[in-house]
């Protein structure tokens, strides 16, 4: 069945409306679906739904059949990947990479050694890009989720907003850290012996080049992260980043 993507904004009681012309022109021209012929839709709240299509034209009118809740969903882990801008164009390869790889929400950050400087125009230019790369990595690997690309976030912005997850992470180069599987052993066998079932919410944070700073290693340590170590070998931002995500996600389903 084909999966497709839908803002909170276009659903109307039992009915779905499909406006955004690329969306548009896959079903009709591409995919050359037709009236009658059922799809999956997921939306911004990670709702899903089978869908009939009941007119193409301009845009795609679909009528809802049946509901399935974010929370029928098995899912062991919702997890958050906040990194460092990287130079050159990498970050858009981050996002592309990290969505085909389950994970929930993916944050852009700056750090006080990260080198690119973006305005707030071109903050907002790559933010709308950014967002686009996302939905079409979902797409691509017919993920479950509405891939979550939040804006720009200062390495103090966001550490003062991470008292919603379970398990938060900071993998840098130096100082007392634990391997991630130890630290993933434990919480997830911890866990397994408590009565709550909801999904975890993690957190980890991948640094830039020159790795976090003393100040922000102690910032993040205060605020309740771990901090682990991804090996021996000093990894780029975004072999990090793709490392972390892929163990935790292997990891959480072992």
């Amino acid at each position: 069945m084909n999966k497709f993507f839908c803002r909170n904004s276009d659903i109307e009681a039992d009915k779905i409306i499909i406006s955004a012309k690329e969306d548009v022109h896959h079903i009709k021209n591409v995919l050359r679906l037709k009236a009658g012929k059922k799809v999956e839709i997921s939306d911004e709240s990670g709702n899903s739904y089978v869908c009939e299509i009941s007119e193409i034209g301009d845009k795609v009118r679909l009528v809802i059949k049946n509901t399935i809740p974010s929370a029928g969903r098995n899912q062991e882990i919702e997890l958050t990947v906040a990194v460092a801008i990287p130079k050159k164009a990498k970050i858009d390869d981050i996002i592309d990479k990290l969505v085909q790889l389950g994970v929930n929400r993916i944050i852009p950050l700056k750090t006080e050694r990260v080198i690119v400087k973006l305005d707030r125009q071109k903050e907002a230019s790559r933010f709308v890009r950014w967002k686009r790369i996302a939905l079409c990595a979902a797409k691509q690997c017919k993920g479950n989720d509405f891939p979550v690309i939040e804006p720009v976030a200062s390495f103090r912005e966001l550490i003062v907003k991470t008292a919603e997850f379970d398990l938060k992470l900071i993998p840098h180069l130096s100082g007392d850290r634990q391997s991630l599987k130890s630290v993933l052993s434990r919480f997830f066998s911890e866990k397994d012996t408590g009565s709550p079932k909801a999904a975890s919410r993690i957190l980890v944070l991948i640094g830039p080049e020159g790795d976090f700073s003393g100040n922000e290693v102690n910032l993040a340590l205060s605020a309740g992260f771990i901090p682990v170590t991804l090996g021996s070998c000093v990894l780029r931002v975004d072999t990090a980043a793709i490392s972390a995500a892929s163990f935790i996600k292997l990891y959480a389903h072992h």
